[in-house]
C-alpha cells in the first residue's frame, strides 16, 4: 500500500531501506526522547524490516517510509499501530532525520495518514504518545488537531504525554 501527498510518497518498507532504516533509527537527535534499542548495523535494521514487513502482512501495523516523489532514499517513518481489540482506536509513531524538520514534511506525511486511518481504516480515534522535552512533536499534533489528554498517562514512561484525535 502506498499513500501520496503533493509532495511525498509514503510506501512500504522493504530489504532494499536497510541503510537508511540505519541511518533514521540510530540518529541521535531522532533518538533523543525516545527509549528504544537502536540498531547497530545493517543486521540489525534488515531484522528490524523484517519484523515490520510480517506485522504489515499480518494487519497489525500500517507501515510507510517516507520519500519525496520520485526518490528512494528514506527521509523518516510514519505508523498506524496498536489497533484497540475493536479496531477503532490506533496509535500514531513517526521519526525523521534531522536534515528535514521543520520543511512541514511529517505534517504533510501525518494528514494523508490521519486520513486514511479514519476514511479508510474506519478508525475513531488515533493517539499519539509523545515526550514532554519532544517541542516539535507537541507542536506538530496540536498543528493537527491533536488534544492533549490531561491526566492521562503512558505507563511505563513517565515523560510521556498522550494526544488524541478523534474522527470528525
Amino acid at each position: 500500500m502506498k499513500l501520496e501527498t503533493e509532495r511525498l510518497s509514503l510506501k512500504p518498507i522493504n530489504e532494499s531501506h536497510v541503510e537508511d532504516i540505519l541511518k533514521i533509527r540510530s540518529n541521535e537527535m531522532v533518538n533523543r526522547f525516545v527509549q528504544r534499542v537502536s540498531p547497530k548495523t545493517n543486521y540489525d535494521a534488515l531484522d528490524f524490516i523484517l519484523t515490520i514487513k510480517k506485522r504489515v502482512q499480518n494487519n497489525e501495523t500500517f507501515y510507510f517510509g517516507i520519500t519525496y516523489k520520485n526518490q528512494q532514499n528514506l527521509l523518516g517513518t510514519i505508523c498506524l499501530y496498536r489497533f484497540s481489540e475493536d479496531r477503532t482506536e490506533a496509535e500514531v509513531g513517526y521519526e525523521l532525520l534531522p536534515d528535514y524538520h521543520r520543511k512541514g514534511i511529517m505534517s504533510e506525511a501525518l494528514s494523508a495518514v490521519l486520513d486514511f486511518g479514519f476514511n479508510e481504516l474506519n478508525l475513531q480515534e488515533i493517539l499519539a504518545f509523545t515526550s514532554m522535552f519532544n517541542e516539535n512533536s507537541k507542536a506538530l499534533l496540536l498543528k493537527n488537531d491533536f488534544v492533549l489528554q490531561k491526566g492521562r498517562t503512558d505507563e511505563g514512561f513517565p515523560d510521556n504525554l498522550v494526544f488524541s484525535l478523534r474522527k470528525k
